[in-house]
């Protein structure tokens, strides 16, 4: 049986996705460049630190990457501020509960910065249930590279093959295989673009990983 999950939180507990592409598609249109569809997709899961670099390296861009994170996060933080529309995904709270309730250690490992981590936490009060989080924007590398697993395993206290990792994106998916530990992949319906190939499982419903169905997976992987 798994002992510590650690969760993504972008796409896995809330779908802050629709005003972070909003962010950033006011400040692509501030600096006077077109981001296709797939060139945004490929972003997924990344810091936006590294985004603002690869945006910067692929339109040659004069500007600094700070320059361009720091305009992000304000259009981000006035979007969050405004739209009471932002919700927890549909059995999100209800899975990290059973987690809780049946003491496994959680911890969040996300490419968000820890203000808006912690912005997410304190409005749905979560920080009850996690012992732990880990922000992208505060390592040398971003996902796919494995380091955020590797902490946020370190920090639940228990070994990689006692946890399991929560993900809807490839980088965040290949950073939990490059880290040696199990993944489930949550296919939803807001992820778009994304290849859960490399995931251990793949979900679309978090009733398919409750704790009594955990059970179950644990004890055929033992097999």
């Amino acid at each position: 049986m798994f002992k510590a999950v650690l969760f993504d939180m972008d796409g896995v507990i809330v779908d802050t996705e629709p005003l972070h592409r909003k962010a950033y598609y006011q400040m692509f249109d501030a600096v006077n460049i077109e981001v296709s569809e797939a060139l945004y997709a490929s972003y997924t899961g990344q810091s936006t630190f590294n985004i603002c670099e690869s945006v910067i390296a692929h339109f040659k861009l004069h500007l600094g990457p700070r320059t361009l994170v720091d305009m992000k996060r304000d259009n981000f933080k006035t979007l969050f501020e405004n739209d009471s529309s932002l919700q927890l995904l549909e059995g999100a709270l209800e899975l990290i509960k059973d987690y809780h309730r049946h003491g496994m250690t959680l911890v969040l490992a996300s490419s968000a910065s820890m203000n808006n981590i912690n912005r997410i936490f304190e409005r749905f009060d979560l920080n009850p249930y996690f012992v732990g989080k880990v922000s992208g924007a505060d390592l040398k590398a971003s996902k796919p590279d494995p380091e955020i697993f590797v902490k946020a395993a370190e920090l639940s206290g228990h070994s990689k093959n006692e946890c399991m990792v929560i993900e809807d994106s490839t980088n965040g998916i290949n950073a939990a295989k490059a880290a040696e530990i199990f993944c489930i992949g949550y296919d939803a319906l807001h992820s778009k673009d994304q290849d859960y190939s490399n995931a251990d499982l793949v979900i679309s419903n978090f009733d398919e990983i409750s704790v009594k169905n955990l059970a179950n997976l644990s004890l055929s992987r033992a097999v």
